[in-house]
């Protein structure tokens, strides 16, 4: 009488909904502590304070495959089905984020495609950090956007079939349903627009350094008339030919005298000799 389901359920996807949940993990579940303790006879209302004590999300674990606690609540809200209003206010919950992600599973698993996409796609927005359980029994850290994208692109969570949904183009081509508007869009458009008036301003800047920096080569190159005189060095002459020396200096009788008494013992002997003899011829005559 526990594990059957309630005479008003609706069957989903054309079966039992307890069938949505693998048999060996179902019977699993059936067998399992808290199933027996804190699930017998639990009702719509009582469903909620059950969702409030979870502190981390998961399928099953260890050798013998045993249940988490997320995963027995999920095959007691199917065994029950409660309303889709409450289902709604478990995930617009924002003080218990595994509330919420328990609503979020729940209505992946029941919902029809448009309701997946227009409940749990503002999930998106919900970056807070989850428990889940690994089959090791180790426990990692993931975010509530991730969750919600794996239950909307993956085919397996939390050790659980979930059922196909249409894609999501193609409710937009059949305008079913609205095109997905990101609240990341505003920040992006606001950020483009920065960016846009910051890069109009290095353009400014760099223009008026460039036009500094000409100005700066062009003081270096002009440089200012006392400076220029500073810098001037002194005249130098080019240094005449020989040639021209020679010329000069034979021209003046100074230079005459200092080559004629410059002249080589030689010559001045023999100048000499020649004077002697002269005198002698006319002494002779």
């Amino acid at each position: 009488m526990a594990n059957r389901t309630a005479k008003d359920a609706a069957t989903v996807k054309g079966t039992n909904p307890q069938y949505l949940v693998e048999k060996i993990a179902r019977s699993r579940i059936y067998e399992s502590k808290y199933w027996k303790e804190k699930c017998f006879a639990v009702t719509a209302e009582l469903l909620v304070d059950r969702a409030m004590e979870l502190d981390h999300i998961g399928g099953t674990f260890g050798g013998n495959i045993k249940p988490t606690p997320f995963l027995c609540l999920i095959l007691k809200m199917l065994q029950i089905q409660p309303e889709k209003d409450i289902i709604v206010e478990f995930i617009k919950n924002e003080d218990y984020k595994y509330v919420r992600a328990l609503g979020a599973i729940y209505m992946r698993l029941v919902g029809t495609s448009i309701d997946c996409y227009n409940y749990l796609e503002p999930l998106y927005n919900d970056f807070r950090k989850l428990k889940r359980k690994q089959r090791s029994g180790q426990f990692e850290v993931i975010h509530m956007d991730e969750f919600v994208e794996e239950l909307l692109q993956e085919d397996r969570v939390c050790d659980t079939i979930l059922p196909r949904i249409q894609k999501r183009y193609v409710l937009e081509q059949s305008n079913k349903l609205e095109p997905r508007v990101s609240a990341l869009d505003e920040d992006i458009d606001i950020e483009s627009d920065d960016q846009s008036e910051s890069e109009d301003e290095p353009v400014k800047s760099s223009r008026h350094r460039s036009r500094s920096r000409d100005r700066d080569k062009h003081s270096r190159r002009s440089r200012s008339p006392k400076r220029r005189r500073s810098s001037r060095s002194p005249i130098r002459r080019k240094s005449r030919s020989p040639r021209r020396r020679r010329h000069k200096h034979s021209a003046s009788p100074d230079y005459r005298r200092s080559r004629s008494a410059s002249s080589s013992p030689d010559r001045s002997h023999r100048h000499r000799d020649n004077g002697h003899r002269g005198r002698r011829r006319s002494r002779s005559r």
